[in-house]
């Protein structure tokens, strides 16, 4: 039996603020809903079928690292997983079941918060013409996926349409004070260091992740997704080879295929093939499982 992806939701009855790349956010009045669809985009671009389940994984693995880091830093989170839905919202029980989430509403910080334990993606490119990550100067002989000496901070401007752009720390402290850049940046760096060596010995490498902020009652707490495929690079470790792209555990497959395709990579994305959609779901499945020891 074929899944159906959840490609979007309306619940009657309930506002729709805003719809992201994945993401329903609806108002309850004094909190959000966060629902997690299908949808998968690559460069940029939302693909017209979706990956079943993937809603269900990022939802779920934000739960247990917001769980696991509660101790570092406080979150938006008002119920956990497996509490009850309040009563407006039972009669969708069965829709939001596994992927939603029930949030406060904080005011997101204006900068996206990069941590950086690899050199891969936008930072490698950057490394190859200026040995530098985000104005970081870093050691020479370093290879493609090369592990840095140590984590750097590398926060970037949030785009609601295209890239993000990599900034340096100066301007991410003009952009939301520096007293504010400086604790984002410890508590994204105490973050993914926790979480990188919970991860290794399951198996797999955090090479970089995105965390968001935001302020809520004066309070700085950690909001968004956290450390999913979404907004990581998870590399298996046994697997692991610098000088090359690791395989991961998120759209690589759905890159690839797009990749040998005669696409401009702008709108409207072409269908995926069953094949891909079937190899994406199950690296999506697996990376959850191997992180928290049980199945979805």
């Amino acid at each position: 039996m074929t899944e159906t992806p959840l490609l979007s939701i309306e619940l009657p009855g309930i506002k729709k603020l805003k719809s992201g790349k994945v993401r329903e956010v609806f108002d309850l009045g004094e909190n959000l809903l966060f629902v997690a669809t299908d949808r998968i985009s690559a460069f940029d671009v939302v693909m017209p079928n979706g990956i079943p389940r993937k809603g269900e994984v990022l939802t779920q693995l934000s739960h247990f690292w917001f769980d696991q880091t509660e101790s570092l830093v406080p979150n938006h989170r008002v119920l956990r997983t497996g509490d009850a839905l309040p009563p407006e919202l039972s009669a969708y029980s069965n829709q939001l079941a596994r992927r939603s989430m029930i949030v406060k509403k904080a005011k997101p910080l204006a900068i996206e918060c990069v941590v950086r334990g690899y050199l891969a993606g936008s930072g490698w490119k950057e490394y190859k013409t200026s040995r530098t990550v985000c104005g970081i100067p870093l050691p020479p002989g370093l290879l493609e996926s090369s592990e840095l000496p140590e984590p750097i901070f590398t926060p970037a401007t949030k785009a609601e349409t295209g890239h993000d752009e990599n900034i340096s720390f100066e301007q991410a402290a003009q952009i939301v004070g520096r007293d504010i850049a400086e604790k984002v940046r410890d508590l994204s760096l105490k973050i993914y260091n926790h979480a990188r060596a919970y991860a290794r010995q399951r198996g797999i490498i955090i090479a970089d992740t995105k965390f968001e902020f935001g302020l809520y009652q004066g309070q700085l707490i950690l909001i968004d997704e956290v450390l999913t495929p979404d907004s990581s690079r998870f590399w298996p470790a046994d697997q692991y080879q610098p000088g090359r792209g690791q395989p991961s555990f998120d759209k690589q497959f759905v890159r690839d295929y797009l990749e040998t395709l005669d696409w401009d990579k702008s709108p409207p994305a072409p269908k995926l093939p069953d094949d891909v959609v079937q190899k994406t779901k199950a690296k999506y499945l697996e990376a959850y499982s191997r992180l928290t020891g049980r199945d979805l």
